[in-house]
């Protein structure tokens, strides 16, 4: 699934990782076995800014060069059988940017709800939306929704897109439910535990991310899925999300397929 040629090509291509990051990247296409990839797989995309300004383009060049990405892993996704894909591709923080630039990326999330969900539909894949939504305007509301509809049947994968999304803001409001049901009497304190609030969360039908993949050099969870990441790999690459592509995706399902996920748990030592 994951020739070793595709992977020797990714290694140089990522000639810009710090030393201890290439270090750790076990690349052998042997190691890698189906049953090994992540069921869900979250990405923070992150760099589109970064390559229009070293491409000598403006900022919403590469906004359109990373939406391009986004149908390519989608398709890559489906192939690999990964199961549920989760793109934070608009968080709380970036109502925070200029206006144009927020223009710009409203007007690129329509064009993609708009233009790319006939072909979801007939992939079968399920596409959802998770944050907030009250803050963006009826008319995306009414394509978030729509999109939402025309997926519904999707049973091969799940796309999730968090917009207006913020990890912060989803375990606030799942606290405010949770409060409001002890006060009206239709919980007790002591009936709380773990499912109790994952059960509220934006992603309650999703299994929690398997792995996140960061692009662009940073090495931080950007307030995503706070709760959702306690047993999370992370794979982290200098690697421009504009720039992103199949082969760059192997490398990372490459190295996840060799870890050891323990969840906390120590392994029994046996004794000779």
């Amino acid at each position: 699934m994951w020739p070793r040629s595709s992977l020797l090509w990714a290694r140089k291509k990522l000639t810009s990782w710090p030393s201890e990051a290439r270090d750790k990247a076990p690349v052998q296409a042997s190691d890698i076995q189906p049953r090994t990839v992540p069921r869900h797989l979250a990405i923070i995309m992150d760099g589109n800014n970064r390559w229009a300004r070293r491409e000598g383009y403006p900022g919403v060049a590469g906004h359109q060069a990373g939406a391009e990405v986004v149908r390519e892993i989608v398709s890559a996704c489906e192939s690999r059988g990964i199961r549920y894909l989760t793109l934070f591709a608009f968080s709380s923080e970036n109502w925070g940017r200029s206006r144009a630039e927020v223009r710009a990326l409203l007007a690129l999330l329509s064009r993609y709800l708009r233009n790319e969900v006939a072909k979801l539909a007939s992939d079968g894949v399920r596409l959802r939306v998770i944050g907030r939504r009250d803050r963006f305007s009826p008319r995306l509301q009414r394509l978030m929704a729509k999109a939402e509809e025309t997926t519904a049947t999707g049973d091969r994968a799940t796309l999730t897109l968090a917009l207006d999304y913020g990890g912060r803001w989803d375990v606030t409001q799942v606290t405010q439910s949770i409060a409001c049901d002890v006060a009206s009497g239709k919980m007790l304190p002591d009936d709380i535990n773990e499912d109790t609030i994952s059960q509220r969360l934006a992603t309650a039908e999703l299994p929690d991310p398997d792995l996140c993949i960061r692009t662009a050099g940073e090495t931080r969870v950007s307030n995503f899925l706070l709760w959702q990441f306690a047993y999370a790999e992370f794979w982290f690459t200098e690697v421009l999300w504009p720039d992103f592509d199949e082969t760059v995706l192997d490398l990372a399902l490459a190295d996840y397929a060799v870890r050891e996920r323990r969840f906390g748990v120590r392994p029994l030592l046996h004794r000779y």
